[in-house]
């Protein structure tokens, strides 16, 4: 409650202080609140966002499907501040999450608190195309996961970024650019976290995380950075590609997915440690309202089984190894409507004891103002081992000020 009070004060603050900048001209989708100040050293833009859907599954029982569940949520509700301190190479980003999903996940390593901090970052650009970035925010792992969740071609992320992704993390990267003859760009972004995922309050357990990303663009810059944003809104006139590689090294992870997952406890109280890595390969291309994305993704780790303090007997904890593909395509029609097609196969390694599974998905999309306002929905069929067979039907609608 004390930072639900918080936030609104400093809303109300912002509002208060509007006489006295120099307020820029904006519009729907642009900010809610953005003005910069009269001696230029800060400029502050507001923009909450949300989203509402309903969700309807059959689950395939004996010779036949079941009846429906349905569900209806607040899938994400959101306050977003972003902006410069003192100088326009000083940047800043903070968003706070607000629905059940964005807050849980509780447990003794945060006090058992909710997690409302999603980003809290400075990003400095000290010297030509570098940048130093310190804070809470999402590492440099698979285009999917980097995508915000309010520029996404489906209803939400796939089934490779819920089991494989890195998320965020607090710690600091340094990020360069460089451009090559014509065309050609590349981007190095490197990161050193602590390994453990968002708003940890207790101390490091284990060791550190270290990323390391490279992305090549052959053809140039997208526009508007339409690399990290699903659907070509932009209507590419002349192909764009980006190529991505991640490698993620994270020493003596405590957790069952390193960044998430739960604590691998031991009965005598300890965390059982042990080496996760694991790698993305990625690639987002546009041209004339098509798009594709496409991913692989592998996970590895010293030893999968955790175990007590002697080695020997496992805890029944372990690590979710394996590797996964991701493929999706999508054409934006005139009148912006949109219709994509996504391809997800999970394979697990055997001693996780989990099930492969492959999911088939066809959504369609109204973008009203593009990613800002939009409606959408999917339809897809899932299975687990070419056995157990899973419909879900998702409609669901975002607000983006």
């Amino acid at each position: 409650m004390k930072l639900s009070f918080s936030t609104i004060a400093m809303v109300l603050i912002v509002m208060s202080t509007l006489g006295a900048q120099e307020i820029s001209d904006t519009s729907f989708g642009k900010g809610l609140i953005n003005f910069t100040a009269k001696d230029s050293s800060f400029s502050i833009k507001f923009a909450p966002r949300f989203q509402v859907r309903s969700i309807s599954s059959w689950d395939y029982d004996s010779d036949q499907y079941g009846s429906p569940e349905h569900n209806f949520i607040v899938r994400r509700a959101r306050l977003k501040f972003d902006g410069f301190a003192y100088s326009p190479q000083l940047r800043y980003k903070l968003e706070l999450g607000l629905s059940n999903r964005d807050v849980s996940g509780a447990n003794d390593f945060n006090r058992n608190t909710p997690r409302y901090i999603l980003d809290a970052v400075a990003m400095w650009n000290f010297s030509g195309n570098w940048e130093l970035w310190a804070g809470q925010t999402k590492l440099p792992g698979n285009v999917e996961r980097v995508v915000s969740s309010a520029n996404l071609q489906f209803i939400d992320r796939s089934l490779l970024n819920s089991s494989f992704n890195l998320d965020r993390d607090i710690g600091i990267q340094l990020r360069h650019k460089t451009a090559i003859g014509k065309t050609l760009v590349m981007r190095e972004k490197f990161a050193i976290s602590q390994g453990e995922g968002r708003n940890v309050t207790e101390g490091n357990e284990g060791g550190l995380q270290y990323t390391a990303r490279l992305e090549v663009l052959p053809f140039g810059m997208f526009k508007s950075k339409g690399d990290y944003s699903q659907s070509d809104l932009k209507r590419e006139e002349s192909p764009k590609l980006m190529l991505g590689f991640t490698y993620n090294y994270n020493q003596d992870a405590v957790r069952e997915r390193g960044f998430a997952g739960d604590y691998m406890l031991r009965a005598d109280g300890s965390l059982y440690e042990t080496d996760q890595t694991t790698l993305f390969a990625d690639a987002m291309f546009k041209y004339r309202g098509f798009s594709f994305m496409g991913e692989y993704a592998k996970r590895t780790a010293e030893d999968e089984i955790a175990t007590e303090a002697d080695t020997l007997t496992p805890t029944g904890a372990l690590v979710l190894t394996g590797s996964a593909i991701n493929l999706q395509a999508g054409y934006l029609l005139k009148s912006n409507y949109e219709i994509a097609l996504r391809f997800t196969t999970l394979d697990y390694e055997e001693v996780t004891g989990t099930l492969p599974e492959e999911q088939y998905t066809l959504g369609a999309s109204k973008y009203i103002v593009g990613h800002k306002l939009k409606v959408q929905s999917d339809l897809s069929y899932t299975t687990e081992d070419k056995n157990q067979d899973n419909i879900t039907f998702r409609l669901g609608f975002d607000i983006h000020f």
